[in-house]
C-alpha cells in the first residue's frame, strides 16, 4: 500500500470514527467501537472501497496510533467531536505535559487557557518533540508547558489514551508556562 493511499484511508477513518459516523450510516457503540465489517460495508456503500488488509495496514503503521483494533472492532483512540465515552480511567500525569500551538493563538490561550474547542478534551503531549509536531501542523510551532502535577493536586482529572495522548477537560492559564522551559 503506497503512502498516498495510506493517508487517504487514515483521513477517511478519522472523519468517520471521530467526527461524522452518521455520514456513512455508522453508529458508534459503547467506547466508540464499531465492527470492522460494518465499517468496511458502510464505506463501500458510500463509494469508498477499503479492504481489511488496508485498514490493518493503516492501524499498524500510523505514527500517532490514531486507531485501535480489538478483536473484530475498531475505534479512534481519541479526538472525537461526537459524543463518546472512551472509558479511560483517571490517571496520574507526569509533572509536566506539553501543548503545541502557533503564536497567533497565544493571546486567547493566555486569557482563557486551553479549551477543548470542537473536541471533548484538551489534548496534551508527554514530550516537547510530539507537541512540536502537533503545533507544526498549523504553522511555526510554539510549545507550552502544562504544570500537570499542580493541576492534578488541585483536583483536575486526567486520562491517557491508548496512543499516549493525555486528555483533560481544560487547562486554566495559571498552569501554563509560555514558552516551555528547556
Amino acid at each position: 500500500m503506497d503512502e498516498r493511499r495510506t493517508v487517504k484511508v487514515s483521513k477517511y477513518l478519522s472523519k468517520h470514527l471521530r467526527h461524522q459516523p452518521e455520514r456513512i450510516g455508522l453508529t458508534l457503540g459503547e467506547g466508540g467501537w464499531v465492527e470492522i465489517d460494518t465499517l468496511i460495508a458502510a464505506a463501500a456503500a458510500h463509494g469508498f472501497r477499503v479492504t481489511r488488509e488496508e485498514l490493518d495496514h493503516v492501524v499498524a503503521t500510523n505514527d500517532k496510533r490514531r486507531f485501535a483494533v480489538e478483536g473484530t472492532r475498531i475505534r479512534a483512540s481519541q479526538g472525537h467531536s461526537v459524543e463518546v465515552d472512551l472509558g479511560l480511567p483517571p490517571a496520574t500525569p507526569p509533572a509536566y505535559l506539553y501543548h503545541g500551538t502557533v503564536a497567533s493563538s497565544l493571546g486567547a490561550i493566555r486569557a482563557e487557557g486551553l479549551k477543548p474547542m470542537n473536541r471533548h478534551d484538551v489534548h496534551l503531549s508527554p514530550d516537547r518533540e510530539t507537541a512540536t509536531r502537533v503545533g507544526a501542523r498549523r504553522g511555526r510551532p510554539v510549545v507550552l508547558s502544562v504544570d500537570a502535577a499542580a493541576m492534578h493536586r488541585d483536583g483536575h482529572v486526567f486520562h491517557v489514551s491508548a496512543n499516549g495522548v493525555w486528555l483533560t477537560q481544560a487547562v486554566p492559564p495559571r498552569y501554563l508556562r509560555f514558552p516551555a522551559p528547556r
